[in-house]
């Protein structure tokens, strides 16, 4: 409850995605500076909401210049005047997009959420995905589209038995000061990783046919080769890592041992031998994967599923949760935090 009598303080929970490349960070960039931040251009269009009160913009992940979001969240309060009830979740969604001036940031959906729900603390799960690019000897050889969105690299295959490999030694609970980069506002670097997976990756759409060259290797003698190519020399790969929280840059330092396992300049022992040392200083663990490869996949909430991987949150949530009271006043999305259910949209928790 607000302040004024009647005005009603509504908390929502808000996913967003963007492409990182134009922006110093997720994080709103204060005073004088040049830079900015996503969410400078969020809180700008909150204002157009003539909240009664100031609105903050409070972000669930937040991620370096340059890195992008599929679907990130945020929570923020709305008070509107007395007598005016809490905009629809839809309708906020529709507004905020209405008054966002940068075309690389776009709202996906809002739920309203009690009161004492915390966009940061109180998310139960975090992934990220880190796009590979082989077989791209020049930069020219990556095509346009592609630039800013995965890291190229020279060589033409990864030995992707040896990355898995790798990557197992990093699951489960530990220490992971090794691959933490320095101003890390954490107090504790004992972090749990319950996933860790390498894959190849479909392949890009923005590689034109004409880029093909023939694919005859491995192929059994006297086989129909007709057809028999592929896009180029590039080939793509996907890296997925879910905890529930990370550390600074842990994402990326972990990518990078783990492309250098894949190129041969580390072994798997040596990326234990690396997570035991707990040093972050070390002659190996100081490789950062860049920026522009990386994207923040999703963020879970208990009792409430994700919205970039439940397309169906978006079909319930457009027919409208409140179409069983009022015309303008539906009755609200109030996942319960804790719990297994949330009003009309269990289909949609996870």
């Amino acid at each position: 409850m607000g302040s004024g009598s009647g005005s009603v303080r509504a908390r929502y929970l808000v996913y967003f995605q963007y492409l990182g490349t134009d922006f110093n960070g997720v994080a709103a960039v204060r005073g004088a500076q040049r830079a900015v931040g996503v969410q400078n251009y969020l809180e700008e269009a909150a204002e157009r909401l003539k909240s009664v009160v100031p609105v903050k913009v409070v972000i669930s992940s937040r991620t370096d210049a340059g890195v992008h979001a599929l679907s990130n969240a945020a929570h923020l309060d709305v008070q509107r005047r007395s007598g005016q009830p809490p905009f629809p979740p839809k309708v906020l969604t529709e507004a905020l997009n209405r008054h966002l001036r940068h075309p690389d940031i776009r709202v996906l959906q809002a739920f309203r959420v009690p009161s004492d729900f915390h966009a940061r603390y109180s998310a139960t799960s975090r992934t990220y995905l880190y796009r590979l690019a082989t077989g791209c000897t020049r930069p020219d050889q990556l095509p346009v589209f592609e630039r800013n969105r995965c890291w190229a690299l020279p060589a033409d295959h990864l030995e992707v038995a040896a990355m898995q490999e790798a990557a197992q030694h990093l699951l489960g609970t530990h220490d992971f000061s090794a691959f933490q980069s320095a101003g890390s506002p954490s107090t504790s670097p004992v972090r749990t990783l319950r996933r860790a997976s390498v894959s190849s990756h479909p392949a890009s759409p923005f590689v034109l046919p004409q880029e093909c060259r023939p694919d005859w290797a491995g192929l059994p003698y006297g086989a129909d080769i007709t057809g028999a190519c592929v896009p180029g020399r590039l080939q793509f790969w996907s890296l997925e890592f879910e905890s529930q929280s990370f550390l600074y840059r842990q994402v990326r330092r972990m990518t990078a041992i783990l492309v250098a396992v894949g190129l041969g300049a580390l072994t798997p022992t040596q990326v234990k031998m690396i997570l035991e040392s707990r040093d972050p200083l070390g002659r190996h663990q100081t490789r950062v994967a860049p920026a522009h490869g990386l994207f923040l996949k999703s963020v879970l909430y208990g009792g409430l599923g994700d919205f970039a991987e439940s397309p169906a949150c978006a079909q319930q949530e457009s027919q409208g949760p409140g179409t069983r009271g009022a015309p303008g006043q539906p009755e609200d999305f109030r996942p319960e935090i804790s719990g297994p259910k949330a009003g009309g949209l269990e289909p949609c928790l996870q």
